[in-house]
């Protein structure tokens, strides 16, 4: 166990590691969400179309989730500090390369690069918490700080991509070049160096980390290609994609280093949060870009309305450290994952019936809600994914979780793209309006599924709690009730 274990508590060191690595899930936290505020000033300057919009967001992801399991591969067999450094470094410097982008192409390259230095650098944090806190309350409270820090950097993100995107689309990717700097420092100061893994006879599975991006991409394309290239086309690329997931799965079977060991997935608690991740975060993904481009593209809203408007959504940035250690006390992951869920399904629901001149008031309650869903379905999804996992596939565990948010956002994101253009058959207000309606079936269907998957977790122990689980919720809210909350 990692000397940053040696202690119950959360020492002045722990707490400096611990910084660090929020400062991280922080930055990419924000990230995506000044991007998503500034899209239709994106798409309005480099003259993109709907598609290609996606796009932008979708390569980002695809670039996450498509290297993640490579990623996490990486951190365990490389050293954890060296790859999150590295990639930190690199997450910086295209950040800032795609403030400079001239042309559609550009900017999506520059995303994609920035999403695979993420897709390196996030499960070498997520397992560097994993393998040097306790597991038990020491490590469920860091994690569920982990993942309320990711839910505050989307909240900031949504002010500070409206203020930025007022000056100019082109801030939103210089800005978080300063914080990428400064968290950089910060870990090569508070990051311990830990002893080079022994790596003789083990080698990185290429083949597999090539074959199951080339999947992702593929099944990503074909989906938004659906509603423009023709059913023949769309087939085409969705078997070539699903040829490719097979192809993955026959080199992991053979391999001797795998990339992926197949046994992992008879952890059915694993399997679960993977798949709910997945659908939750397609959801979650998909709703944002319609709604971002209903109210800026059909009703005239700026971008700093937009983000205000959207704001709300980050509460659980307040609660995702408050009230759901608090729910996992009483209830346990399993129940509090099914109730965010469940939460998502009415949040979404209550938008079904989109109309073209809904005031504020009558979007308030689905966008609250969203945000109470993600506060109880995010932090739980994050502690049962790696639970009970080997100390040496902690790595593995967090690159298939993320790969999971990461692959679903991408698909959400072509899917609702895909839907709201087929709907669309003129440029009309009304035409729009249809369109936007069409594509909010499909974060509605998402959440739907993803609480379905979630139920079979309640029979496990009727869902209750474990007393490391329990432990951890009481130190957490202990801590908040002597402290106020930082943000």
């Amino acid at each position: 166990m990692s000397a940053l274990s040696t202690s119950s508590g959360l020492d002045a060191r722990k707490w400096g590691v611990l910084l660090v690595l929020c400062g991280a899930i922080f930055l990419e936290g924000i990230d995506v969400a000044m991007l998503n505020v500034a899209l239709p000033s994106i798409r309005a300057d480099l003259g993109l179309s709907t598609g290609d919009l996606q796009w932008v967001m979708s390569a980002y992801v695809l670039g996450y989730g498509g290297f993640m399991l490579l990623g996490g591969r990486a951190a365990d067999l490389f050293g954890r500090r060296q790859m999150f450094v590295f990639w930190l470094t690199v997450f910086l410097l295209f950040s800032g390369l795609g403030g400079f982008a001239t042309e559609g192409w550009m900017l999506i390259v520059a995303r994609f690069v920035t999403g695979v230095a993420a897709a390196f650098m996030t499960p070498a944090g997520l397992s560097i918490i994993t393998t040097g806190f306790a597991e038990g309350p020491e490590r469920n409270k860091a994690l569920l700080l982990y993942s309320g820090t990711a839910a505050g950097g989307f909240t900031v993100g949504l002010v500070a991509g409206g203020l930025l995107t007022a000056i100019g689309w082109r801030w939103v990717f210089f800005a978080p070049v300063v914080l990428s700097f400064l968290i950089l420092v910060a870990a090569l100061a508070f990051v311990p160096k830990s002893q080079r893994p022994e790596r003789t006879g083990k080698r990185v599975d290429a083949a597999g980390a090539l074959t199951v991006t080339a999947a992702l991409v593929l099944i990503v394309l074909g989906v938004e290609r659906a509603a423009h290239a023709g059913i023949t086309a769309s087939v085409g690329t969705l078997l070539a994609g699903l040829a490719f997931l097979v192809a993955f799965v026959v080199i992991e079977r053979r391999s001797a280093e795998p990339l992926v060991r197949l046994g992992i997935f008879r952890s059915g608690s694993l399997v679960r949060a993977n798949l709910s991740a997945m659908l939750f975060a397609a959801g979650f993904f998909g709703f944002q870009f319609l709604v971002v481009l209903y109210l800026q593209e059909l009703r005239g809203w700026s971008t700093l309305q937009t983000s205000f408007a959207m704001l709300v959504i980050g509460v659980d940035a307040i609660l995702s450290p408050t009230l759901t250690p608090r729910l996992v006390n009483r209830f346990g992951n399993a129940r509090v994952i099914f109730g965010g869920l469940l939460l998502a399904v009415l949040s979404y629901g209550l938008f079904l019936p989109l109309g073209a001149d809904w005031s504020y008031a009558a979007m308030f309650p689905g966008l609250i809600i969203l945000g109470l869903a993600f506060s109880l379905a995010y932090g739980p999804l994050t502690i049962v994914a790696t639970e009970g996992i080997a100390e040496e596939e902690q790595g593995l565990a967090g690159g298939l979780l993320y790969t999971a948010f990461q692959f679903g956002a991408a698909l959400g994101l072509s899917a609702v793209t895909a839907v709201s253009v087929a709907a669309t058959h003129a440029e009309t207000s009304d035409a729009l309006l249809d369109g936007y309606r069409a594509g909010l079936i499909v974060p509605f269907a998402a959440a739907v599924l993803a609480a379905v998957i979630s139920a079979f977790g309640l029979r496990s122990r009727r869902g209750a709690p474990s007393s490391a689980t329990v432990r951890a919720a009481l130190d957490t809210a202990a801590e908040r009730a002597d402290a106020p909350a930082s943000r």
